[in-house]
């Protein structure tokens, strides 16, 4: 099992890294909406919620949660206008989810936009919102937002959930990458993004306790470091994590002396705004792992003291 030291330092130099290049969250403004005005929103969304997940935790120093509410603050003013540009979105795409689903964990940190809590309201009550077509984790994932909103989810959780890869639990060996993020996202939305590991249904968690191990082995000799942190990030959600020592070992000497966090093998070259929107997912996943194996690292040695 890693020690606390190694898993937390990783986020304070991930967080570091993303106050450093906090301009790299921006809008294009002058985007055509049919290719995709409302994909530059994700990222933001991305860092409210790790940012929730760091506050929730507690493990964080006050270097790390200083910087953390500033990089809040600087997204939500400059980036977004106060939430005004998410609700330019979903005028611009009216019954697209994104626009609420990035808002959702700046509304839970006590940021506030009416307009687009009227919006998610109002495309509840459609039809619309049920028949919206995407993957079964995606799916799930929208219905775990519109109940932490206070929305009945449409369809239930339970029903999202039974779609998905994970509830059927397939052949260990058939997982590649894009199967793999389902996994991971799936096990996010049901336990809330760490919160509740004991949501986990039980045949999933005694899957993942037998199988994630070895996915992991694979994809930290794959050096495919963007998903190796996902995959850590589902240990600890498991009821009895790992925090693999080889795995957290590998996934820190691959982060770089500034706190970015290559994708995969090597950290890219070029223009640092394409750089930025290579590495800003990786490093992000660097940090939100960092603090959940850090607390139950922490909780793990309270437990054996």
């Amino acid at each position: 099992m890693t020690g606390p030291r190694l898993l937390h330092t990783v986020g304070v130099r991930a967080i570091e890294w993303l106050w450093a290049h906090r301009d790299g969250f921006r809008l294009e403004l002058d985007v055509d909406p049919e290719v995709g005005f409302l994909e530059r929103f994700k990222p933001v969304g991305e860092l409210a919620q790790v940012c929730k997940v760091l506050f929730r935790e507690g493990v964080a120093g006050s270097q790390q949660s200083r910087l953390a509410r500033q990089l809040l603050d600087h997204v939500w003013r400059e980036t977004l206008d106060g939430g005004l540009m998410l609700l330019r979105g979903q005028r611009t795409e009216p019954f697209s989810p994104v626009p609420f689903e990035v808002y959702l964990p700046f509304r839970e940190l006590g940021y506030s936009q009416p307009g687009i809590e009227r919006a998610a309201t109002l495309n509840h009550r459609l039809l619309s919102c049920a028949a919206f077509e995407t993957t079964a984790t995606r799916r799930l994932g929208m219905s775990a937002f519109q109940r932490r909103f206070g929305l009945t989810p449409r369809p239930p959780e339970a029903e999202s959930y039974a779609r998905t890869w994970l509830a059927r639990t397939p052949e260990p060996w058939t997982v590649e990458g894009h199967t793999a993020y389902d996994i991971t996202h799936a096990v996010f939305h049901l336990t809330d993004w760490g919160e509740h590991p004991d949501r986990l249904p039980a045949d999933a968690a005694a899957y993942l306790e037998t199988w994630l191990p070895v996915w992991i082995d694979d994809w930290t000799d794959l050096r495919r470091w963007d998903l190796l942190g996902e995959l850590l990030v589902v240990d600890a959600c498991l009821p009895r994590p790992t925090l693999d020592e080889q795995a957290w070992q590998a996934f820190a000497a691959a982060q770089q002396p500034d706190g970015a966090m290559p994708a995969v093998r090597e950290m890219p070259a070029g223009d640092p705004d394409e750089v930025f929107d290579i590495v800003y997912h990786p490093t992000l996943v660097a940090a939100f792992a960092s603090t959940l194996a850090t607390s139950r690292s922490l909780s793990d040695l309270a437990a054996a003291s």
